[in-house]
This record gives structure tokens, C-alpha cells and sequence, in this order.
């Protein structure tokens, strides 16, 4: 995440969008361990409580054995290490081909990148924002604006507690005028992702995009295009963030979105390669080392790159025995 002086965020974005699409469902996503619950008291807003909302956006949603019968049947039948490489080779060279060459037929009839969303790019530095409780004072007056700073706190621990029907209930009383605030916007827009109502989230996040000037939010706004499938809108938010860097982990959830949204078009090879590159294996990694190894040793895995699906979960069980369901993949892969 981006931090400009006296910015308030703290980020640990962490989450891909559940979704109804068949390829999405089997999709595998890998379950962050629960943060503490803030102990803010409700009347006040901590200097860093939009991370209560990313904290909360991160709990990552998977049914464990909602792809195992497929996943069982791709592995049921055992091939020699040495054949598999061979045909992983050959088809992999064949798609690559063919999705090359449907790639370069499509450049021809279209122009890449260009947004349907009339959007002022995203500034190089975030905006400086006075605090939450100071501008809700300000909006509202002294007495109202303490109790909307209240609200706030407690629907910010709904979310936090997966409650996000009562959690939008609490941001619904609030007046309309608080929606000129970044974290009434971000954790309103956040309440209607998980709730997979994808188009009020996307218009919520771009407005918190327009307020903050910060990318903070963009693996999730390009999460909720993803679920329109408006492929081109979430490769241009893909590029902003990519391009401004903010963090390893907040890139890392906009590279995961970013393949995704590839892998949703039937590009698979392209997502691997989004995946790959730059792609080492550190010596002490963090979480978005592992949860893209696991994106990346998935992709593997449905495209028959079996041996090199195993090394990978086979890495992250080392280094996280619990991580998702590393132990049953690496089990099913032997």
C-alpha cells in the first residue's frame, strides 16, 4: 500500500473474490488465519483502522473439498515423471502457439486497454486525508459526528467478525453525507464484495480510488471487474498497481486477480507467466510468497504440470504445514 505522511492505513490485503463461475469455484483459495479483533472502543476510530477493513476482506472463503472429486480424478491415473515433462513440453509449446496466434487476430479488430469507465488515473502519490472523526465532525457537526465515529468503529467489528449484513445495516444508518469520508466509502464498498454484489462494490471502490488517490484497494476493485468479467478494466487497475509498487503483498494479491482474470479467458499460459516471472524461491517467506507458490503450483496442476505442482506444495508444506490444503494436494500428487 502506499503511504503518504500521516496516513492512517496500515495494508495486508489478502483475498481473491469467491465466485458463481464454474473455472472460479475451482479455483483454490488459500485460508488466512484470523486477526485479533480490534479492541477499539466504539466511540473511537484508530489511526489505522482501514486495515480492520483489509484484515477482514482477507479471510479468505474456500469450501476445502469443493474441487476434490475433480482434483482426484486428474491424479488418479500415474504417469513416469520423465513422460510427463514430455507431453507438459509438447502441449504447453502447442498452446502457447495457439493462444499467440488468437492474440495477435485480436489486436488487429480492437485496441488494448481501453477502459469503458471514464476514470482519472490514479495519482502517483495519495492524497492527503484529515482524520475520519475530524471530517465526520465537520460534516455532520460535533454530537452527530461522534456518534456516525461510533458506528463506524462498531460496523468495522461486524465485518471484521464476518457479520456483513448487520455491518451494512450500521453504515446504512448513517447519513448519506458520510460517504464524502474515505473510510465509510472503503468499508461500505467492502461489505458489498463479500456480500458478491459486485457492481455497487466496484462503484464504492472507485469512488474510495477517487478520494484517497491510493491504489490500496485495487486488487479488490479489479477482483469485483473480474466477476463482470470487464477483463479490460481489470487489466489497467493491474497496471496502476504494478506500476506504483506500494508493497510485495499488495502487488502480489493484484497479480493473483491479474491471473486469474487470464485464466478466466481461457489464457492459461499467459497466467502461469504472470506468475513465473520473477518468481524465486525466498529463503524466509512471508505469506504472499505462499499464496502465490500455491496460485502458481494450482495453475500447474489443472494444465498437467504435475511434478512441478508437487515441488511447489511441497515447498509450502515445509514452510507452512497448515497452509490451505498443502498436506491433501502434496498427498494427492505422490
Amino acid at each position: 500500500m502506499e503511504k503518504s505522511k500521516g496516513n492512517r492505513r496500515n495494508d495486508k490485503f489478502s483475498q481473491n473474490r469467491p465466485s458463481g463461475n464454474k473455472r472460479r469455484n475451482e479455483r483454490r483459495n488459500p485460508q488466512s488465519d484470523r486477526n485479533k479483533r480490534d479492541k477499539t472502543k466504539p466511540e473511537n476510530v484508530r489511526k489505522d483502522w482501514g486495515s480492520v477493513t483489509r484484515h477482514g476482506a482477507g479471510k479468505l472463503t474456500r469450501e476445502e473439498s469443493e474441487d476434490r472429486e475433480e482434483r482426484n480424478k486428474r491424479t488418479a491415473t500415474r504417469i513416469s515423471e520423465e513422460e510427463t515433462f514430455t507431453r507438459e513440453s509438447s502441449d504447453r509449446l502447442r498452446s502457447e502457439a495457439t493462444e499467440a496466434i488468437s492474440r495477435a487476430k485480436k489486436r488487429k479488430n480492437s485496441t488494448q486497454n481501453v477502459s469503458s469507465k471514464k476514470r482519472v488515473p490514479t495519482p502517483n502519490i495519495p492524497h492527503q486525508l484529515p482524520d475520519a472523526a475530524k471530517l465526520l465532525g465537520k460534516i455532520l457537526g460535533e454530537k452527530r459526528g461522534a456518534r456516525a465515529v461510533s458506528l463506524l468503529g462498531h460496523a468495522a467489528r461486524e465485518f471484521e467478525d464476518e457479520k456483513f449484513v448487520e455491518a451494512q445495516k450500521i453504515l446504512k444508518s448513517l447519513d448519506e453525507k458520510c460517504l464524502q469520508v474515505a473510510e465509510v466509502v472503503e468499508l461500505s464498498g467492502l461489505i458489498n464484495y463479500r456480500l458478491s454484489k459486485w457492481s455497487k462494490a466496484s462503484e464504492l471502490l472507485e469512488s474510495f480510488r477517487t478520494i484517497t488517490g491510493s491504489t490500496e484497494q485495487h486488487p479488490v476493485l479489479a477482483d469485483c471487474y473480474r466477476a463482470q468479467s470487464e477483463w479490460t478494466e481489470v487489466e489497467i487497475l493491474w497496471d496502476e498497481l504494478r506500476q506504483a509498487s506500494p508493497n510485495a503483498a499488495l502487488v502480489t494479491e493484484g497479480r493473483l486477480v491479474m491471473a486469474g482474470s487470464l485464466d478466466d479467458q481461457g489464457r492459461t499460459s499467459d497466467a502461469v507467466r504472470l506468475l513465473e516471472k520473477g518468481w524465486k524461491i525466498p529463503r524466509h517467506p512471508k505469506e504472499h510468497h505462499l499464496r502465490r507458490a500455491y496460485a502458481l503450483g494450482d495453475l500447474y496442476e489443472r494444465s498437467g504440470a504435475l511434478p512441478r505442482a508437487r515441488e511447489l506444495f511441497t515447498w509450502i508444506r515445509k514452510h507452512s504445514p497448515k497452509f490451505a490444503d498443502v498436506d491433501e494436494r502434496v498427498r494427492d500428487l505422490s
